[in-house]
C-alpha cells in the first residue's frame, strides 16, 4: 500500500487506537479493518470491498490484543525475574538483583504491616507486592518513544505505512480495560472477605443500617452505597486517568517533530531545528518528571488495595 502523509490530528488518533479482535457485525471473529494485514483477515476484508469491521460495532466483543499481550508479558516478565531472583538467592553473597528484589520485599510488607490489622493472612502480601510490582512495570511502558513499539509490530516500519500491524498502544494501563480489571479483582476480594468476616447479614447492615440506623434504612443506602462502590471505581479512573495524561502529553510532544520535519521539507531550516530542540528538551523534562509519577501511581494502587481489604475485615458496630 501507498505510503501516505499523517498530520498531527491523525498521529494523536492513531497512536490512541487499540489492536482491536472482535465479533463483526456478520458474526464472524475477525481483526478490525486496517488493524492488521496478515494472512486471511487482510484477505477477506479485499474480497470484500462493501464489508467494514469498525470497533465500535463490535461493542463488548471487541478485544484489544496489545492491551491483552503487554499485560500478559508484564506479568510474566514480574513472576520469572523474581522467581530467577529466588531460585538462585544466596545468603553470604547476595547479587544486586537480589538486594534490590529484597528491598522492595521488604518495602512492600512493611507497608501492609502498618496497614493491614488482622494477622495470618496469606493473600495480602503476595498481592500487595504483583499489585505494585505489575502496575510499575506496565506504567514504565509510558517512558518508551510513542512510536519504538508499535514501529517494530508493524514489521519495522513507518507509521504512516499498512505493514503487518497498524496498531499497537503500548501502555496498557491508558487503556480503561486494563485499569478496571485489576479494580475488579480487587472489587471481588472486598465482597468476598466482607461476607467471609461479617456474613452476609453483616455485610448488608454495613450499607444500610450506617450512618444512623435502621430507621433511616433509605437515606442510609443512598449514602452508603454509592460510597462502597465509588471507591472500587476511582482506584482504576485514578490510575487510567494519570497514566492516560502522561501518555498524551508524550504524543503532544511527538507531534513537534512532525512540525519540524514540516518544516525541514519547506526548506525552513533554522525553525525546524529550534523546534526539534525543544521537542526533546519537553521531552526529558517530562519524562524525569513522569517517572515520579509512574512510581507514585503504583504505590497509590497498592497501598489503597490494601486499605480497602483491610475496611472488609473491620466489623462496625
Amino acid at each position: 500500500m501507498a505510503e501516505k502523509e499523517l498530520n498531527s490530528d491523525d498521529f494523536i488518533k492513531h497512536h490512541l487506537q487499540n489492536l482491536t479482535f472482535g465479533q463483526c457485525s456478520d458474526g464472524k471473529w475477525r481483526f478490525a479493518d486496517g488493524h492488521i494485514n496478515i494472512g486471511t483477515d487482510q484477505k477477506a476484508h479485499q474480497e470484500t470491498k462493501e464489508y467494514t469491521c469498525n470497533p465500535k460495532e463490535m461493542g463488548f466483543n471487541a478485544i484489544h490484543i496489545d492491551t491483552m499481550a503487554m499485560s500478559l508479558l508484564l506479568g510474566g516478565l514480574f513472576c520469572f525475574l523474581f522467581w530467577s531472583v529466588a531460585r538462585k538467592a544466596s545468603v553470604t553473597n547476595p547479587s544486586k538483583l537480589q538486594n534490590a528484589v529484597e528491598y522492595a520485599f521488604d518495602f512492600v510488607r512493611t507497608g501492609v504491616s502498618d496497614i493491614f490489622v488482622p494477622k495470618g493472612n496469606k493473600i495480602i502480601g503476595p498481592l500487595a507486592l504483583t499489585t505494585i510490582a505489575w502496575v510499575l512495570l506496565m506504567n514504565l511502558m509510558d517512558l518508551l518513544p510513542v512510536d519504538l513499539i508499535p514501529w517494530i509490530a508493524n514489521g519495522f516500519q513507518s507509521s504512516t505505512e499498512y505493514g503487518w500491524v497498524h496498531y499497537f498502544k503500548v501502555l496498557p494501563v491508558a487503556d480503561i480495560n486494563a485499569p478496571a480489571g485489576m479494580a475488579l479483582g480487587v472489587a471481588i476480594l472486598i465482597h468476598y472477605y466482607s461476607i467471609k468476616e461479617k456474613g452476609v447479614g453483616g455485610f448488608i447492615s454495613e450499607l444500610t443500617l450506617q450512618p444512623l440506623g435502621k430507621w433511616a434504612i433509605p437515606f442510609n443506602m443512598i449514602v452508603e452505597i454509592p460510597g462502597f462502590y465509588a471507591k472500587q471505581a476511582a482506584l482504576a479512573l485514578r490510575l487510567y486517568g494519570n497514566l492516560f495524561a502522561g501518555e498524551m502529553i508524550f504524543i503532544l510532544i511527538a507531534c513537534l517533530y512532525i512540525y519540524s520535519g514540516e518544516l525541514f521539507q519547506a526548506g525552513i531550516l533554522s525553525q525546524s531545528i529550534m523546534w526539534g530542540i525543544v521537542g526533546i528538551l519537553l521531552q526529558i523534562l517530562w519524562a524525569v518528571f513522569h517517572i515520579l509519577i509512574i512510581a507514585l501511581q503504583a504505590y497509590v494502587f497498592m497501598i489503597l488495595t490494601v486499605v480497602f481489604l483491610n475496611q472488609a475485615h473491620e466489623t462496625h458496630h
